[in-house]
């Protein structure tokens, strides 16, 4: 759908530079810039996509923890000796 909006013109050469750094068209970068504000307003957290995703590194996380007391433990019993 095509639409005027009137944007201010510090705002507008901003934008165009933005987009020109990505090379991206400016309408792109605008539909991106709504659809962020939209989920932001509608109270989507888009980083919750990512949530569990290291899940599978839970064990590998609790091997290394166990490794790193025990290599504590050492240390603290050769202290007190």
């Amino acid at each position: 759908m095509k639409t005027t909006l009137e944007i201010p013109d510090f705002l507008f050469r901003r934008a165009k530079s933005v987009a020109a750094e990505r090379g991206i068209p400016l309408r792109q970068l605008v539909t991106e810039a709504v659809q962020e504000k939209l989920k932001v307003i509608s109270g989507e957290k888009p980083w919750m996509k990512h949530l569990g995703k290291l899940k599978h590194l839970h064990k590998e996380r609790t091997r290394v923890e166990k490794r790193i007391e025990e290599a504590f433990e050492q240390v603290d019993r050769e202290m007190w000796e």
